[in-house]
């Protein structure tokens, strides 16, 4: 048990930058990262007998974490409303972000822009984006990339690195 946990902690600064870069403040990246290894404390301790987790177990419990934040209600929470303006970023770099974001978004294919929409901020499985949109993964999965792709060019114009 405690060379699994110790093989957790060897990700935990990794797991912390990859929250940073996507929370307000290094506080609330410190809780959500506090919240991924109390996640896999919890793991730990009710399978006793399985491996120590992936590092890609962890950035999709980060991810996760990071959406539940996201969706709680308050000052720090940060919109990306297609239509509007972001309601809570850093003044120069993030908010030149958050626009870049809205304009790649808002150029796609609705059915573009939904599936990544809830694949990105909303972090659904393709499953689940699949049932809820009536499509098939495949599709679903395809949207995805080419909306990725879309996005990716936006960043470049903007002489964003994604």
């Amino acid at each position: 048990m405690r060379r699994r946990a110790e093989a957790a902690d060897a990700h935990y600064a990794e797991i912390l930058g990859f929250v940073r870069r996507r929370v307000d403040s290094v506080a609330d990246a410190e809780d959500v990262t506090q919240d991924v290894f109390a996640a896999v404390a919890e793991s730990l301790a009710r399978s006793a007998g399985s491996a120590p987790p992936t590092l890609g177990w962890l950035y999709t419990v980060a991810r996760r974490r990071i959406v539940d934040r996201l969706r709680r209600p308050g000052p720090e929470t940060v919109s990306f409303d297609v239509a509007g303006e972001p309601e809570a970023l850093d003044r120069d770099y993030g908010t030149l972000v958050a626009r870049t974001l809205q304009r790649g978004l808002a150029s796609m294919p609705e059915a573009q822009r939904r599936v990544v929409s809830l694949r990105l901020l909303e972090g659904r499985s393709f499953a689940e984006i699949a049932d809820r949109l009536d499509a098939t993964e495949d599709a679903c999965r395809m949207r995805f990339l080419r909306g990725l792709r879309r996005l990716r060019r936006t960043f470049e114009e903007e002489g964003l690195a994604p």
